[in-house]
C-alpha cells in the first residue's frame, strides 16, 4: 500500500544464497526505494499502471451513485484497507468515492480521513501517470467528479413567520 512507484532497475541479487533477478522500485510519493524478486512481483501486488483506455473506467466508478452501507466504522475500515490492499485502482476507487460520500453527510474518523486520503491520493496519482497530465490536473478531474455527482441530503426549509399587512 506504498503507492505508485517506478522501476529504476533490474538487477541480479543474492538473497538467502540464491541468485534472483530484483526489480529495484522508487515509490513516487516518498521517495522510498524498495527491491521486489521479479518472481515474487504479482504476490505482492506491483502492476502496471493502467492503459489511457481504462481511465474512463475509473471515473465512472467515482460517479456511481453507491454508498457503502456498514454502519461499524471499525468494520468499514478493514473492509476499505483491504480493497486498498487488493492494488486495484478500481476497488481504490471505490473506496474513494464511498468515503468522500460518507465524509458529506457525517464527519469521518481521523483513521478514515487518513484512508480516504490516501485512496484520493492513489486515484489521483495513477491518473496522471496513465494521462500524462500533473497530478494537479488529474486531482481537479477526480475531485470535479467527486463533487458533481454528490447529492447532498435536503436541508429543512425554515419557516418565515407570516408578514402581517398593515392597514393604511
Amino acid at each position: 500500500m506504498h503507492g505508485v512507484g517506478a522501476i529504476t532497475e533490474v538487477s541480479k541479487k543474492t538473497i538467502l544464497g540464491k541468485k534472483m533477478d530484483c526489480y529495484s522500485l522508487e515509490i513516487q510519493s516518498s521517495k522510498m526505494k524498495v527491491m521486489i524478486p521479479v518472481d515474487k512481483a504479482k504476490q505482492v501486488g506491483i502492476r502496471g499502471i493502467i492503459p489511457k483506455k481504462d481511465i474512463k473506467k475509473v471515473l465512472n466508478l467515482l460517479m456511481k451513485d453507491e454508498m457503502d452501507t456498514e454502519e461499524d466504522w471499525k468494520i468499514r475500515y478493514q473492509n476499505n484497507m483491504n480493497k486498498i490492499k487488493s492494488g486495484s485502482i478500481y476497488e481504490v476507487a471505490d473506496v474513494c468515492r464511498n468515503l468522500y460520500r460518507r465524509a458529506n453527510g457525517k464527519e469521518l474518523s481521523i483513521m478514515e480521513r487518513k484512508l480516504y486520503e490516501s485512496a484520493y491520493n492513489l486515484v489521483k496519482t495513477e491518473i496522471a501517470l496513465s494521462k500524462g497530465v500533473p497530478a494537479e490536473e488529474a486531482g481537479n478531474i477526480v475531485s470535479d467528479i467527486l463533487s458533481s455527482t454528490f447529492q447532498p441530503l435536503p436541508q429543512p426549509v425554515k419557516q418565515q413567520p407570516p408578514v402581517e399587512e398593515k392597514e393604511e
